[in-house]
Order: structure tokens, then C-alpha cells, then sequence
């Protein structure tokens, strides 16, 4: 059984999280400082950027994770903290003043950062928020949470699950930041992901790299991989359930709630891309092998033509094509069949990888929903697979135009 349910990252036993405003936005209308506690230690798993540009915070957390344990996770947004001189020194002292308020480790606290590159970060309002940020946690500060770490996100991204694994109802929950510069290739943006499943770190560290091959790695919004994604996993074991500690019945139910998770975080971020109106979700199937199926679902949904194509509601079904021809799969183009989905029907356009008729009308109104699916059937095997995206406006250029000033 598995069910989703209100809580965020604070939904598993143990858990609470706290956000606030301490200054290092000007917005003081905005938190901008984030705490996500357990109350005992947790096992801890973690993923990276592979942009060679990487914020001070990834190395303090892979260092801090190294032993597979942690407790806590402090997120500042504003300032990424990246290509700082001072930027380790700075991380480190994050993990500190944790350490001093709640009598953790420091080498026990996750670090992150998301804002502005190269802008130094002072650890003055970090301190004087210190207070007000432990104080405030709770078992419902998951939504204050998820606030603090919004850049220019417009909705907090916020999801949990209940299951029952090795006789035991669990819960794993988790809040997620993301809006622009996101094109991962390991994970993407910043995810915090908690559960009250006993599960030994290596198991924990094996799920979340599997994951984010089909989940977060098949995210695009604008073709930048940022210099601070990173995805991380709590798991504090209060549920009581045995530790899982190999592959099996548990641990694909595990993975199958983990995925959950995960997915429906990817759609909340791929929805809420900057200046976006609409999320798009291809589809590709019919392939004859999974990285097949994959690179063509991630090259359609990349397609800044496509994209801008979505946003003005236009059924230009030959850029799904061209795009497809350039991703370097090994398609048959002469099988490709394509159609447009939404709550307001399907509409085939492509068959055999020519153009049929369709009306035009019928695909607009279709194509001006919210949610539109892209599904691709290129008619040569059974593997499929799929990639989140939205669409390219006007307003993608005026906020990344004056992002910084």
C-alpha cells in the first residue's frame, strides 16, 4: 500500500524543519535560511553536480557524508557560496553554528546553498538567525522549509508518501528548490529528501544513484547544469522496520516509494521553470533500448524550438522530429509516430515519420492547457521512457536578463 500524504520533508517519524528570514536576501518578506533536523542520527546518501565549477557546500557535504551518517541539513538561499575564496571556510561554519545550537556534530550537518555565483556570503546573518531558526522548528515546518530555499521559484515544492515495508508503515517525504539553470547530469538543483525507513547508507546511497537516472536526470528547463545540484537522502529508521541491508522485497518497495517521491518533485520543478506556463512531459516508447528511449525523450524535451512551440500553442510536430534526428539515437525516422496529449484530448500528427492531417483547431485547444504530453512511439522495440520540461516565454529572458541586479 502507498498513499500520499500531507507533511513534506517533516511527513517521517523524527523529523522537523524550520525556515526564516535572516538578511541574506533584501526581501525580508522572503525566508531565506533553512533547518531540516532528526532527532537521532540518520543514514545519508548524496548526489552531485558534475559541472567541474562546483559550490563550497558540495564538498563540505561529501566530506561531512562520507561516513554515510548525518543529522541535519542547513540551507541558505541568496548566495550559492560558489566560486568564493572564502567559500569553504564559510560552509564549514554553517555546519558549526548547527553544531553549537543543537549539540550535533558539526561533520553531522549537509550544507547547501542556491542563489547568486560569485558573490561572497558573510556568515553574520546565518549567526544571528541561529537562534530564531532552531527554535522554530517543528513537525509541520516542512512548508517554512521549502520556502527558504526558493530562488525564483514561484510555488513551494513539497511531497510525501506513506508505505508499509517489512511489516511496517513508513514515510518518506521531501521538498525540492528549482526554477532556471537546470539541465542536471547526475541530479539537479537542491533536493532534500527524508524517511523514517531503516536502511543501511550503501543500500540508501545505491537507490537515490538509480533514481535519479530516470528522474531528475531527465529534467531540462533551460540547457544549464548549475554548479550547486545536489539531492540528498535522510533515513533516521524510526519506523521500525528491519534495516534493509540488501536488494530485495524491501528494498524495491523502498525504491518504488523513493521514485514516487522523486517524480513527483521532477514535475513540480519541471511546471514551475522560469517565466514557464506550461509543463511538458514526452513520452517515448516503442524503443529498442532504454538509453534509446531516453536520449530521445530528453532532445525533445531540450528543444528550445519545440519549447517555444508549446508556449504559443502551435502543433509544430517537425521539431519534435528534427529533434529526435539530431539526439544521436539510433532511430528508424521512416517508423516515428507522434501525437499531442492534454485534458482536452489526443491529436495524432506523425505517422511513419510524415505528417498526416489533423485539425488544427482541435490541436490548439489541446496544446493551451497547463499539462501537455509529448508522446513519441518510434515503433521498434518495448523500452520506454520519460523527460520533463516546459516551455520558453517571454518572461525566461526578463528574469535571467536582470537576475543578479
Amino acid at each position: 500500500m502507498m498513499k500520499l500524504i500531507n507533511g513534506g520533508v517533516t511527513a517521517a517519524r523524527g523529523f522537523k524543519a524550520s525556515g526564516i528570514h535572516c538578511g541574506i536576501r533584501r526581501n525580508t518578506s522572503k525566508n531565506d535560511l533553512s533547518l531540516i533536523m532528526s532527532d537521532v542520527p540518520c543514514s545519508a546518501a548524496a548526489v552531485y553536480t558534475t559541472n567541474l565549477v562546483k559550490g563550497a557546500p558540495l564538498t563540505v557535504t561529501k566530506a561531512h557524508i562520507k561516513d554515510g551518517r548525518a543529522q541535519a541539513v542547513i540551507c541558505n538561499s541568496g548566495n550559492a557560496n560558489t566560486c568564493n575564496a572564502d567559500g569553504i571556510e564559510i560552509a564549514e561554519g554553517m555546519a558549526q553554528l548547527v553544531a553549537e545550537k543543537t549539540a550535533i556534530s558539526a561533520s553531522d550537518v549537509v550544507v547547501a546553498s542556491t542563489g547568486v555565483i560569485g558573490q561572497p556570503l558573510s556568515l553574520e546573518p546565518i549567526q544571528n538567525g541561529m537562534d530564531e531558526l532552531v527554535a522554530k522548528l517543528s513537525d509541520d515546518g516542512s512548508h517554512e522549509a521549502a520556502l527558504g530555499i526558493m530562488t525564483t521559484d514561484t510555488i513551494a515544492k513539497e511531497v510525501a508518501v506513506e508505505f508499509t515495508c517489512g511489516g511496517k508503515i513508513c514515510r518518506i517525504g521531501g521538498i525540492a528548490k528549482g526554477s532556471g539553470m537546470i539541465h542536471p547530469n547526475m541530479a539537479t538543483m537542491l533536493v532534500f529528501i527524508t524517511t523514517d525507513c531503516a536502511i543501511a547508507p550503501e543500500l540508501l546511497q545505491k537507490a537515490l544513484s538509480g533514481d535519479i537516472q530516470n528522474t531528475f536526470n531527465m529534467i531540462s528547463i533551460d540547457g544549464d547544469t548549475s554548479t550547486n545540484d545536489m539531492v540528498t537522502v535522510l533515513a533516521n529508521g524510526l519506523a521500525g522496520n528491519a534495516e534493509i541491508t540488501s536488494e530485495g522485497e524491501d528494498y524495491s518497495t523502498f525504491m518504488k516509494a523513493l521514485n514516487t517521491v522523486t517524480v513527483a518533485l521532477c514535475r513540480m520543478i519541471a511546471g514551475d521553470g522560469e517565466g514557464a506556463t506550461k509543463l511538458l512531459e514526452c513520452k517515448v516508447s516503442g524503443a529498442k533500448a532504454l538509453d534509446i528511449a531516453k536520449t530521445v525523450a530528453k532532445s525533445v524535451i531540450c528543444s528550445s524550438l519545440l519549447k517555444a512551440a508549446m508556449f504559443g500553442a502551435d502543433a509544430n510536430w517537425g521539431r519534435v522530429l528534427c529533434a529526435i534526428g539530431y539526439s544521436g539515437a539510433a532511430v528508424d525516422v521512416n517508423k516515428i509516430g507522434v501525437s499531442f496529449k492534454s485534458d482536452k484530448g489526443t491529436i495524432a500528427v506523425c505517422k511513419n515519420g510524415a505528417g498526416i492531417e489533423f485539425s488544427e483547431e482541435k490541436a490548439k485547444e489541446i496544446l493551451l492547457e497547463k499539462e501537455i504530453e509529448i508522446s513519441v512511439d518510434l515503433n521498434d522495440g518495448e523500452y520506454s521512457s520519460a523527460a520533463w520540461g516546459c516551455d520558453l516565454t517571454y518572461d525566461y529572458v526578463k528574469i535571467n536578463g536582470d537576475y543578479r541586479t
